[in-house]
């Protein structure tokens, strides 16, 4: 059985760091799921999560297996995770494989409990194949890149209907504010002043410069797209896996936001189809793998025929999709965890540095790539 002492989280690198946030006790579980009419008696904790920006544990109970996941409320109110599980729940009633949420005593599907907020999941069908590995893991196989996309496109299908505004300021949440507007430099500054954390850690360096020039480069790749509810955080290890390389279910839905479907197919091919965390470290022309990139998109075209301008958009959207992730990074570290280095990284390596990679050769080159499609069989 897993415990809390040594447990180590993904850093913003490749090595494994001390968390942030603390690892679950289980005496913090047993009385978090007392809250928990459904959860069951406590049997044990079973495995703590490496992900960093929060807390999250396997528990064994008497009712099955549930994951226990916390959170700093300053990251996510029990007003946020509400906007997260409504997403779910509605596409739980459109049919796509998503964990079940367990509601307190109260019917509240989040609680908090002094400075922490706690949302409790039955565990989903599927083999969790990726926990271990940092978010920006390549595909085991070109097979799970064509199921990935083919999942993909089923969320997006069972996401309509789904009306909900975008969510309220808030750390770390995939948006699409920026990009979406008609001029993304004026956005960019209503968004960071917005955020005052973001505004002091950004007003000593020259951003206004960097982004126009990043954003005058891309052109307006999201003109005309409809607004959709999306997952945007999609990567193998979001994904539960079945024998036969399909996806059975979706999860961590924590960046979820009113995009659009391209936003969301430029995030899953930016997140799963770059070794990123060897930028700057492996040579940058092996950086990106094409095709599992133009695996992913052709599971998410079989299910989607019309799909031929989202994909369109997908890819000029590419270059800047991590953007604005990377600002609410930004956000998190230096507001939030007082990480400066943390804030430096997501700056310059992630919003800047990832940007900067599909204005080389080798970017120009991934991004040809995509737009002649796959070679003969």
């Amino acid at each position: 059985m897993a415990g809390p002492d040594g447990h180590r989280v993904h850093g913003m690198g490749p090595g494994m760091e001390v968390p942030t946030w603390p690892a679950i006790t289980d005496h913090e579980a047993e009385r978090v799921l007392a809250r928990y009419p459904q959860a069951g008696a406590v049997e044990g904790l079973r495995w703590h999560s490496p992900r960093p920006f929060s807390a999250a544990t396997l528990i064994d109970t008497s009712d099955g297996m549930v994951l226990l996941k916390r959170h700093d409320r300053r990251v996510r109110s029990v007003a946020g995770l509400a906007e997260e599980h409504a997403f779910i729940a509605h596409l739980a009633r459109s049919g796509m494989p998503v964990p079940e949420i367990l509601c307190d005593a109260d019917g509240t599907s989040a609680v908090a409990m002094g400075d922490w907020s706690y949302e409790l999941h039955r565990r989903a069908a599927g083999e969790d194949l990726y926990r271990d590995r940092p978010s920006w893991t390549p595909f085991q196989s070109l097979t799970h890149a064509h199921a990935a996309g083919a999942a993909l496109a089923r969320l997006h299908r069972a996401s309509r209907g789904f009306e909900a505004t975008q969510r309220a300021v808030q750390p770390l949440v995939a948006s699409n504010h920026i990009l979406g507007a008609a001029d993304p430099l004026t956005a960019a500054e209503t968004y960071i002043r917005a955020r005052p954390a973001l505004a002091t850690f950004l007003e000593r360096r020259p951003w206004r410069r960097q982004l126009s020039a990043l954003f005058g480069a891309a052109g307006k790749p999201l003109g005309g797209q409809p607004p959709l509810w999306t997952h945007n955080d999609w990567h193998p290890s979001n994904l539960l896996w079945a024998a036969d390389g399909s996806v059975e279910s979706v999860f961590d839905f924590g960046l979820a936001d009113r995009t659009c479907a391209a936003y969301d197919l430029a995030t899953a091919i930016e997140r799963s189809a770059f070794a990123w965390l060897e930028l700057g470290v492996a040579p940058d022309d092996g950086i990106g793998d094409p095709h599992a990139a133009l695996a992913l998109i052709e599971g998410y075209a079989a299910l989607a025929p019309s799909a031929h301008q989202v994909v369109d958009a997908a890819i000029d959207l590419l270059p800047l999709v991590h953007i604005e992730f990377a600002l609410s990074e930004v956000d998190y570290f230096a507001g939030v965890v007082g990480d400066g280095d943390g804030a430096v990284m997501a700056w310059e390596g992630y919003a800047l540095g990832h940007a900067a990679w599909f204005q080389s050769e080798a970017g120009r080159d991934f991004l040809t790539r995509l737009r002649i499609g796959p070679g003969p069989a």
